[in-house]
């Protein structure tokens, strides 16, 4: 039996990237984060999900970098990134942005963020709007009260049968990553048989995501703590939920993209409580993780809304 290769670096990763990336640390906000910057010209920061790391955004940075200097973030918790006990509450954490982008020598910045990176996204708009030019948010709405009614089970039987055939997520993880201890006790060590059947129910192409970038997160995630981190950005929900009744609608653009599944509940969630200039759009052809499925739609709609010319750098 053939071993496994060992997982790359951060760093190994970034320098595989077109567009001159490069891995680095910053100590920001009492915490250190890990980052991956390449390319010219207007800033622009891209937040990832659970559970993923920076790679997620692998297959649009070289595009992006052609006409922005990008940065791929991992959060508070996430792969390179420290993993504190406590600050997993949205609010903070887009403090913590809010310090990177001015760590990086920007006053302000073009912001888009996928799952939780976009809930993180949408709370860096709403309490530091001066940093964030637009903002586009990837195939999740912003959790409010509404969520809390949210199914995570089948409610017909059609719908227990599509997913027993691997189609629909229901997400069952949202009460799971809320216990504490269990989690790091059934995962540990096991993690890609998780990334596997979240990938396996929320792709519509299997082969969009490698065999690598599979080993990637589940290196990431593999160890209690690691667990511990991601399932905080969970524990916090209710917080954040609180957080978010108390917010002016953002004033800052905003457009969100969509997977086939959830246009319908999105078009209906990120209505003008949420912002005084929403538009949502749906991106046939792709389940949750878009910038993995769909990164061709992505890169032309985030340089379409954000603009920016292309700097003649590679």
């Amino acid at each position: 039996m053939s071993a496994v290769p060992p997982v790359p670096t951060d760093a190994e990763l970034a320098a595989s990237l077109r567009g001159d990336f490069t891995s680095a640390c910053a100590d920001v906000n009492g915490i250190r984060l890990h980052h991956v910057t390449g390319g010219r010209g207007e800033p622009l920061v891209l937040l990832g999900g659970w559970p993923q790391t920076w790679w997620q955004f692998r297959k649009v940075l070289p595009e992006l970098a052609l006409r922005y200097r990008v940065t791929a973030v991992d959060l508070r918790g996430m792969g390179g990134s420290a993993k504190p006990g406590s600050g997993y509450d949205k609010k903070t954490m887009a403090r913590d942005i809010r310090e990177l982008i001015r760590h990086l020598g920007h006053a302000s910045a073009f912001v888009a963020g996928h799952d939780i990176g976009a809930s993180v996204a949408y709370h860096l708009a709403a309490n530091h709007p001066e940093a964030v030019r637009s903002l586009v948010t990837l195939d999740i709405g912003i959790p409010d009260a509404s969520w809390l009614d949210i199914g995570m089970l089948p409610g017909s039987d059609e719908q227990t049968a599509a997913l027993t055939q691997g189609r629909g997520g229901y997400p069952w993880w949202f009460a799971f990553n809320q216990l504490h201890g269990l989690p790091e006790r059934l995962l540990a060590g096991r993690f890609r048989s998780l990334i596997d059947w979240l990938y396996g129910h929320m792709l519509v192409n299997q082969e969009s995501v490698d065999e690598q970038a599979r080993q990637i997160y589940a290196h990431a995630y593999d160890s209690p703590d690691a667990i511990r981190a991601g399932n905080a950005w969970y524990q916090t929900m209710r917080q954040d939920i609180a957080d978010v009744a108390t917010y002016a609608p953002v004033t800052v653009p905003v457009l969100t993209l969509a997977g086939e599944s959830s246009y319908p509940s999105l078009r209906e969630q990120m209505g003008p409580d949420k912002g005084a200039d929403i538009r949502v759009r749906e991106v046939k052809g792709s389940g949750h993780y878009l910038p993995e499925e769909r990164p061709d739609v992505v890169v032309r709609e985030l340089i379409g809304f954000f603009g920016g010319s292309v700097s003649g750098s590679r």
